[in-house]
């Protein structure tokens, strides 16, 4: 296990930021091999269509165009579909080709693609093919489109349905002999990812050997070679990803993407380097989308607040074809779904469901957000109606620390958790009963402030081949110390803002005694590091990095035997302590530096005939569990009666990640969590109107958060480390995005709950508040009618 030193637990800045803020990074979009050309889609204005012609006889002529593809010319090109990872009860899966050729399914749908020598004149190209639909109806409300809509997205899927999902016991006995009973539907709106780098394709045949290049932003690039190969029909061997600098990804880089497809196919018809650069609106259709979950709700308890039993119907939407990872989402939700509390009866359910929208995929928190959300607003219904403090509802039912290792009777086995200390510490930063007290003095004012709560557990590290769901989990590192004694690590990790490239220097300094300037990590380059499984899911560091640590330990014990044959020393006799080897005992007083050791290795010929040459090692680590962090946020917030406006007052926070590597690193994850977060809470949706347009695609119609509407955060953690990795870490990139939006809602209804409106679906806006205070219908008044509405769902799901 690891401990602190002198790098690792310290506050470092990230060694990548100055290349990156001076503008001196390595985006894919830097890249223009000499004779580059440019690749431009042409997208279906139609989110259903049938194509009947497609006319390229006038773009063909015009000036620069050197190939216009269509979907049928490109199905002779085409080895396979894109792929998605099936899970559940499906059967089949349609396929998504990378240009369609049949049918538009959304809005965004390529239909055809061009090639030209500069992007104006791709673009210019584009426009002059000739298209003729046949506009269909639209299939837009998930929970419509499976319940007997004539329409259907792909005529061979019945209902419209992808796969049902089904996990945990049987809950009908919990709720017949429930003392009490909450119910609630919650919509988990459609988000849009909009990761500050764009994505962007460059691939380039090779004649001579035909192999292909493809720079590419990634999440993942061995997993990307793989697929590839698969889709275009070139040997894996022969093709080389490399994801450089990557701007962000949020999970929208993860899946393969059509357009990298049609450039690497472009490139071999072309016999030029081609590159496609997504605009920020085609970015907004064509990058897939997150959440989009209608979540049916039941919970039951004893008189005293013991819950007994919860019961989850989900609506998830897939979009118009099934994404790599889509139906995954909706495991993720269903396995965390009891969170942090001892359960005895957990039902969940989901519905995957085709629509004419954007694919939907993986996005920050991926399943556990739509989970926490639908479970701590209903810890709040429930403590309304058991008349107890959410604290005091979530304290009671908190799994206790000799539970651990703890089965959460959906399909997880918790490690470790010690939940209170952390509620405890953020109570007592918050303030949590002066603050409860102002909350009742400003009542008596006429003004509406709010305190929401959020204790949260998740399930992360994505790493155990026995929990997913078509490949084994692990990650892999070559740790190769150099001659000169510096150290070069290749990580199959690829990090995109996680700062892999200082904490793993961190962890090798210190394991090494040298200084952290030796130490250089490479990654996402496929012919240069070790097959890895990319960075999603926040397991860089908990997987990655407990491959990094077995490989150094593979090193030091090569190092020791080295240094024990220089110095004429048994090696059970050498010890390694502050950068140096030395012989403890009655041989003791010799030593030899690290940096010795190394130059030996690569050039002492006395060792010839005992010890290889070199001084590096590939190590594989695979967990044999996944890692969970948890943690308790609370806030406060003030609603503004004649605008609707929320502010929020106070924002505290106490995570536990397990051991920090780097906590100025955990602190920037936990802020960019957040303010996603609270950017669901109050402000973001994907909007679409009755025939499928995108109508909040741009960024003067979505919006996202600034710095202006979010508050100061109070950050402190709890330290309990896993034994699942040899670091004892956790992760902690999703963790803000899946506490905070919960805690803001909860808030918000705190604040209007005896006015007696009992729930607003996200986002906040001010106009929803505004409605629901005058007696609008953004709002659930009438509890009575709400939780009708929802036992009848259950009840026709149920049959």
């Amino acid at each position: 296990m690891l401990a602190a030193t002198g790098y690792v637990g310290s506050r470092i800045k990230r060694r990548e930021d100055p290349r990156l803020v001076t503008g001196n990074g390595n985006f894919t979009d830097d890249f223009t091999p000499a004779g580059t050309v440019y690749l431009h889609m042409l997208r279906s204005p139609h989110a259903h269509a049938k194509i009947l012609s497609i006319n390229t006889d006038a773009a063909r002529g015009m000036t620069g165009v050197l190939a216009i593809i269509t979907g049928e010319d490109l199905k002779k090109e085409l080895a396979g579909p894109i792929p998605g990872v099936p899970y559940g009860t499906i059967s089949t899966v349609p396929a998504y080709y990378p240009i369609t050729h049949d049918r538009a399914r959304f809005v965004g749908n390529i239909v055809a693609a061009v090639v030209a020598d500069t992007r104006a004149n791709a673009r210019d190209a584009a426009e002059a093919v000739v298209v003729e639909y046949e506009v269909l109806p639209v299939v837009l409300d998930m929970e419509k489109a499976h319940k007997g809509e004539p329409t259907l997205v792909h005529d061979e899927m019945a209902n419209n349905l992808c796969t049902e999902i089904e996990l945990g016991n049987d809950v009908t006995e919990a709720f017949n002999t429930a003392a009490v009973t909450v119910e609630a539907r919650f919509v988990n709106q459609r988000l849009v990812p909009n990761a500050l780098e764009n994505r962007v394709a460059l691939a380039q045949y090779h004649q001579g050997d035909e192999s292909v290049t493809l720079y590419v932003t990634s999440q993942n690039p061995h997993i990307i070679r793989t697929l590839l190969s698969g889709q275009i029909g070139v040997a894996e061997h022969k093709i080389r990803v490399i994801a450089p600098d990557v701007g962000g990804g949020f999970g929208s880089k993860i899946p393969a993407y059509a357009e990298e497809v049609i450039a690497c196919i472009a490139s071999k018809k072309v016999r030029k380097p081609v590159k496609w650069t997504e605009t920020r609106s085609e970015s907004f259709v064509a990058t897939t989308h997150g959440r989009d979950n209608i979540d049916y709700i039941r919970m039951s308890a004893t008189k005293d607040g013991k819950i007994t039993g919860l019961d989850i119907i989900a609506y998830c939407n897939m979009g118009a074809y099934m994404s790599l990872l889509g139906p995954s989402v909706a495991v993720l939700c269903g396995v965390i779904v009891p969170g942090p509390y001892a359960i005895p009866n957990v039902h969940f359910k989901a519905i995957c469901v085709y629509t004419n929208t954007t694919p939907t995929d993986a996005y920050r928190g991926a399943g556990r957000p739509e989970a926490t959300y639908m479970l701590e607003r209903t810890m709040n219904m429930m403590a309304d109606k058991l008349g107890m403090d959410p604290m005091e509802l979530r304290r009671k039912n908190f799994i206790q620390p000799d539970q651990f290792p703890y089965f959460n009777v959906v399909a997880l086995n918790y490690d470790c958790g010690n939940y209170e200390p952390a509620m405890d510490k953020a109570l007592e930063i918050f303030g949590y009963q002066e603050m409860r007290k102002t909350q009742e003095e400003a009542r008596k004012q006429g003004r509406y402030i709010g305190i929401g709560q959020s204790t949260y557990v998740e399930v992360c590290g994505l790493g155990p081949g026995s929990g997913m769901t078509i490949s084994r989990g692990y990650d892999c590192a070559v740790v190769r110390a150099e001659l000169t004694g510096k150290v070069t690590v290749f990580t199959g990790v690829a990090p995109h803002g996680q700062g892999q490239e200082t904490t793993f220097a961190q962890i090798v300094a210190d394991q090494f005694s040298i200084p952290i300037e030796d130490v250089t990590i490479k990654h996402g380059d496929t012919e240069m590091t070790p097959y890895g499984m990319g960075t999603y899911g926040s397991r860089g560091t908990a997987v990655g990095g407990g491959a990094l640590m077995l490989a150094i330990d593979t090193v030091k014990e090569k190092a020791k035997k080295i240094a024990a044959f220089q110095m004429e020393a048994n090696e059970e006799d050498v010890v390694f302590e502050g950068g140096k080897f030395t012989v403890k005992g009655a041989g003791g007083g010799k030593s030899i530096s690290f940096q010795e050791v190394c130059l030996k290795a690569y050039i002492d010929p006395k060792m010839a005939p005992v010890i290889e040459p070199g001084l590096e090692a590939t190590r594989y680590f695979e967990p044999g569990n996944f890692v969970y962090p948890f943690g308790t946020h609370l806030a406060a917030v003030e609603i503004e009666a004649e605008t609707g406006d929320v502010k929020i007052l106070k924002y505290v926070c106490v995570d536990d990640c397990g051991n920090q590597l780097n906590p100025m690193l955990v602190e920037g994850q936990i802020h960019g969590g957040l303010a996603q977060g609270i950017g669901q809470a109050l402000f973001e949706e994907a909007v679409y109107d009755s025939s499928g347009q995108l109508v909040s695609g741009t960024l003067m119609d979505y919006a996202l958060p600034t710095a202006a509407e979010l508050p100061t955060f109070t950050l402190d953690h709890t330290v309990t480390p896993t034994k699942v990795n040899p670091l004892g870490v956790k992760g902690i990139g999703e963790a803000g995005t899946i506490a905070s939006t919960p805690v803001i809602v909860n808030a918000v209804m705190d604040a209007l709950k005896h006015l007696g409106i009992k729930d607003i679906q996200m986002p906040l806006r001010p106009e929803k508040i505004w409605k629901a205070l005058n007696g609008g219908s953004n709002s659930s008044n009438s509890a009575g009618a709400r939780e009708a509405v929802v036992e009848r769902h259950f009840g026709e799901d149920n049959k």
